[in-house]
């Protein structure tokens, strides 16, 4: 806990009084934090130090939070769920048990192969295959990078899932067996909870070669690896009330997927999905517009509540002056009263 506890970001974010520094104080925080981890560490420790403990407090945590609050009051969570009761966590302690082993073995198999990839990187090439300087990435290099590295994820995973788990080989029968024996909308426990195999081929190597190709700083893999993995434990919960129309979306068709047997719905943007027309339900350039009507419509409001705040302040100027006039016009009638 104390190793998990010494990486910048987590203690940053466990930080009581970060809320109130401003953003120099937390970048110059977090560089000193993290400048002092690589300082403290060896490449490969850091490398996975880093992995484990972003895996385990943004998935690991979380799903087993979500399932405890499926499994205990699920007359609440049903309610909130796609498919109701039908795609809340089976109540099996046998089962349960099961797939919490299977997250586990397969947590323990994407550590060892960060670790065996940056040995074997450094052995081949001679370097470490990403950068653990202690001086941080510029803000558009970092940019740059996930934007690359998130679109090489999308593509990699959209063919992969299709072509692979969801094929007639042996690699898609491991995939139905585990992943999909069920079909209803899935619970954040099932994003690990299935063979090793496909689940190192649609969770790791998509985002791995992309990262590998770019050899970006490890803040910038740590940070892709931190929104790749928030973005499946969300979407991969079946929760209707995801916030945000685009992750509420990602999230239905995720849900639609798991209920449909794997029969549609392969990437996590469905940007690819729209393109090949693979895609069930409403798609990701629906939700699209929704955003964007959503901003419209918040900018209009924005613009009657000036422009009646305008009028409201200009009918108050007049009535001021309108009283002011009238006090003068008083005065001046006293004034010619009292000559008279």
């Amino acid at each position: 806990m104390d190793v998990l506890l010494s990486l910048p970001i987590i203690s940053y974010l466990l930080s009581p009084a970060s809320a109130s520094w401003s953003t120099s104080l937390n970048i110059f925080f977090f560089y000193v934090q993290w400048t002092t981890f690589v300082l403290t560490h060896t490449p490969f420790r850091v490398r996975l130090i880093g992995s484990l403990a972003t895996r385990i407090i943004l998935f690991l945590i979380p799903s087993l939070v979500s399932l405890l609050f499926d499994t205990g009051v699920p007359s609440i969570a049903e309610s909130i769920k796609f498919g109701g009761r039908a795609s809340l966590a089976p109540r099996n302690a046998r089962l349960l048990t099961r797939q919490l082993g299977l997250v586990l073995v397969n947590l323990l198999c994407v550590t060892l192969l960060e670790g065996a990839s940056h040995l074997a990187f450094r052995y081949v090439v001679g370097e470490n295959d990403f950068n653990p300087t202690a001086l941080l990435p510029l803000p558009w290099q970092l940019a740059k990078h996930l934007v690359l590295m998130m679109t090489g994820r999308e593509v990699l995973t959209y063919y992969i899932h299709r072509n692979l788990l969801h094929s007639s080989g042996a690699i898609g029968r491991l995939h139905k067996r585990f992943s999909h024996a069920r079909s209803a909308a899935p619970y954040s426990l099932l994003v690990f909870a299935d063979h090793p195999i496909p689940f190192l081929l649609h969770h790791f190597f998509p985002m791995y070669l992309p990262a590998i190709a770019l050899r970006p700083h490890m803040v910038t893999y740590f940070l892709f690896l931190a929104l790749c993995t928030v973005e499946e434990t969300i979407t991969t919960s079946g929760y209707s009330v995801v916030p945000g129309i685009i992750m509420g979306g990602m999230t239905r068709r995720r849900a639609i997927h798991y209920a449909s047997g794997g029969d549609c719905n392969f990437g996590a943007w469905g940007v690819l999905d729209w393109a090949n027309d693979t895609g069930r339900g409403r798609d990701v350039l629906d939700d699209v517009r929704a955003e964007a009507e959503k901003h419209n419509v918040k900018e209009r409001s924005a613009d009657k509540l000036d422009s009646g705040v305008s009028a409201l302040q200009g009918g108050i100027d007049k009535l001021t002056n309108g009283d002011d006039g009238g006090k003068r016009r008083s005065s001046r009638l006293r004034s010619k009263r009292a000559g008279n």
